[in-house]
């Protein structure tokens, strides 16, 4: 296997697709997760290299470290360079009715992908998945994951090029039989051990891992790759995705297929601070496609864990812990222009620039992309999401 066991006790965090926290209020330790899980960096030539083949500027999630890790992303470049296609896989697991800003990093990024390399994507809504998590209802877990779907689209795939599934409505056939092959590789001490699954867990739980392993090979999608079995696949993800793909990798070629190679991100932080990832359970951690202006305002004033210092004095004498700052961290994110934030840095990081002015500066960033994507979303129809959810081939999917 891909990684290096270590006890939560050594790591003081846990970091898994269920659960994602640093302990003792410390941040995550994303060098110590690179080590644990056994991927690796992100560097300048690979950024670069993007740059080259794609023609075009990297994303800022790209230059700005906010994908950092990768598996096996050289050998899509090498592919991909020598003319052979590949395909992109991402999902969402449709636990509420609103997206907040950290679910849609994966698929802004992915978007990004999608165009530069002009290739085809499969999103996976695991409806199954949060139906045995989070004890919703089958019915309810199939009308969040519609619902999410129209926040999906809303970040602008191309529907020519994009196929979104439920795993309610399209398991079977070539997928289920690749769940099988999968399934039969895979003990269950190495789930437990991977995983973490205990005695008190369901076997639904425990059954479930395959589901999210096999739409990284082309076969789960006969009627998009029929007859392209050495199709690779990119998986762009958050890093607490990795467990089920190092699953998946381990597997690959033991059934005949390419490991799927990843791009993994860091985890978008809450509004109070570094110690996990923004949380649905908790409203006051994150701000929502859904939140208006008003909202917005009220939540980064509010909640914004700040660097800057008590008074004004000090901050003038001392300046912000850019490190700790999460409105300077959500910048990093969201504010497009490296020159102005690298002035923020400057300014603020030297207390010439006051918390407020930069927590202003988050306000007008983050109210504008989410007005954008609630008029996006607000043109998206029923008639739509069956446009992209229907089985159907994907004829110029390359071109």
């Amino acid at each position: 296997m891909e990684t290096k066991q270590s006890g939560e006790e050594e790591e003081q965090q846990i970091v898994n697709p269920w659960k994602v926290e640093a302990k003792e209020g410390g941040k995550i330790d994303y060098d110590k997760l690179i080590d644990q899980f056994g991927c690796q960096r992100i560097d300048q030539s690979l950024v670069d290299r993007v740059r080259r083949l794609t023609s075009r500027p990297p994303h800022v999630f790209l230059r700005r470290d906010v994908f950092f890790a990768h598996r096996d992303l050289n050998e899509i470049l090498d592919a991909y360079e020598r003319g052979d296609k590949f395909y992109l896989y991402t999902g969402r697991g449709p636990s509420s009715e609103a997206l907040h800003l950290g679910h849609l990093i994966p698929f802004m990024f992915t978007k990004y992908l999608q165009d530069a390399f002009k290739v085809p994507l499969v999103i996976q809504l695991t409806d199954d998945e949060k139906c045995m998590w989070k004890n919703l209802s089958v019915e309810e877990s199939q009308r969040l994951a519609r619902e999410n779907a129209k926040d999906i689209i809303a970040c602008g795939f191309d529907v020519t090029r994009t196929f979104i599934f439920s795993d309610f409505d399209y398991v079977g056939g070539a997928f289920y039989k690749n769940m099988v092959k999968v399934g039969k590789c895979v003990t269950y001490n190495k789930v437990v051990g991977i995983f973490g699954f205990t005695g008190e867990d369901h076997i639904g739980k425990v059954s479930f891992p395959p589901v999210q392993a096999v739409p990284s090979f082309p076969s789960s999608f006969p009627h998009l790759f029929s007859g392209q079995d050495n199709l690779r696949c990119l998986v762009p993800c958050a890093i607490d995705q990795d467990p089920y793909f190092r699953m998946t990798r381990d597997v690959a070629p033991r059934i005949g297929y390419h490991k799927p190679a990843l791009i993994e991100s860091l985890f978008f932080p809450a509004l109070q601070g570094e110690t996990g990832k923004m949380s649905a359970s908790d409203p006051n951690s994150a701000i929502y496609v859904t939140d208006s202006a008003k909202d917005i305002k009220s939540k980064i004033n509010k909640f914004a864990f700040s660097g800057g210092q008590d008074t004004i004095e000090k901050h003038r004498e001392l300046g912000a812990d850019l490190e700790v700052d999460i409105p300077y961290k959500y910048l990093k994110f969201f504010l497009d222009d490296d020159i102005e934030l690298a002035h923020i840095g400057k300014e603020y990081g030297a207390g010439r620039m006051l918390t407020g002015e930069v927590k202003q500066r988050l306000i007008q960033v983050l109210t504008e992309i989410v007005e954008r994507h609630r008029r996006a979303r607000a043109a998206v129809t029923d008639e739509m999401v069956d446009a992209f959810m229907a089985v159907r081939p994907l004829p110029n999917m390359f071109n």
